[in-house]
C-alpha cells in the first residue's frame, strides 16, 4: 500500500503541505487540471525551488489577479457551494468539505457561535481554497492510500491576525488539534496554521512515529517564515512493508 508520512517538525501550513508534495514529485500540470475543475479565477499557481537554512525545498505560489476588487467573505455553505460545482471526484468534494467544516467548527467553538454564522477571513479566501483542494488532489495524484504524521511543532509566542494579537497556537489552531500529539520547542511565532491543522487532522490516520516503510520519494514545502530551524515540512512517500522487509 502507498502511503504518505508528514514530519512536521517545523509545524504546517497550507502551502506548505502543497509545496512538500509538489518537491516529492507532483506535476505542477497535473495540479493545475485538478484545481481547473473548480469554479475559480483570477489565480496563478506556480512553484519555486527555495533553501531554508541549507535544506532545498519548494514553496508554493498562489498570486490572485483581483487586485482592486473585494475579496469576499464566504460561510462554509459557500464554500460547500463552490466545491459541489466542480467537476472533481466525489472523493476529494468529500475531504476537501471535510477540512473546510473541520475549520468552521473550531472557529464557532471558539467565538462562542453556531457553524453557519462563521465567514472566513484569510482562511475562506481563494488562496485557501486552492491549498486544501489542491492537497487534497495532490495526494489522490500522487497515489497515496493512507497518510501518517509525526507529533506537531506549534512554535510559541503570539501572532497577529484579524482579531488582533493572539497566543501561539491560536485559538482555532488549539481547538484542531485537541486529541492530537503536539509540542512546542521555544522557536517564536506561529509554525502550525490552522488551515494546515486542518488539512492534517483530517486526512491522517495516524499520529506517531515514521510507520515501517520503503521510501521511494521525499520533498520539502517551504513556509513564508525564516525560524531558528528550517520553515521546511518534510514529507516522505513509499509503500508500506511486512516485519520481514516484503
Amino acid at each position: 500500500m502507498r502511503i504518505a508520512y508528514f514530519d512536521c517538525f517545523s509545524g504546517a501550513s497550507g502551502d506548505m503541505i502543497l509545496g512538500s508534495l509538489l518537491d516529492a514529485g507532483l506535476q505542477l500540470e497535473q495540479l493545475k487540471e485538478g484545481l481547473a475543475k473548480l469554479p475559480l479565477d483570477r489565480y496563478d499557481l506556480g512553484v519555486k525551488k527555495v533553501s531554508k537554512r541549507g535544506v532545498g525545498g519548494s514553496q508554493a505560489l498562489i498570486r490572485l489577479n483581483n487586485t482592486g476588487h473585494h475579496q469576499p467573505h464566504r460561510h462554509l455553505a459557500d464554500i460547500k457551494n463552490i466545491i459541489a460545482q466542480s467537476d472533481l471526484a466525489d472523493s476529494i468534494q468529500q475531504k476537501t468539505i471535510a477540512i473546510f467544516t473541520r475549520l468552521a467548527q473550531a472557529e464557532a467553538k471558539v467565538h462562542q457561535t453556531t457553524i453557519d454564522r462563521i465567514h472566513f477571513h484569510e482562511v475562506g479566501a481563494m488562496d485557501a481554497i486552492i491549498d486544501i483542494a489542491g492537497s487534497v488532489i495532490g495526494i489522490a495524484a500522487l497515489g497515496i492510500q493512507q497518510i501518517f504524521c509525526s507529533p506537531i511543532n506549534l512554535g510559541s509566542g503570539t501572532v497577529e491576525c484579524a482579531h488582533g494579537t493572539l497566543p501561539v497556537p491560536a485559538p482555532a489552531t488549539a481547538e484542531i488539534v485537541k486529541g492530537h500529539p503536539v509540542y512546542a520547542t521555544g522557536v517564536e511565532g506561529e509554525l502550525l496554521t490552522p488551515t494546515g491543522a486542518a488539512i492534517l487532522t483530517t486526512l491522517v490516520s495516524e499520529f506517531g512515529p515514521i510507520p515501517l516503510m520503503a521510501i521511494e520519494r521525499i520533498g520539502y514545502g517551504a513556509g513564508k517564515s525564516d525560524p531558528d530551524i528550517p520553515n521546511l515540512l518534510r514529507v516522505m512517500i513509499g509503500e508500506t512493508v511486512d516485519n520481514n522487509g516484503q
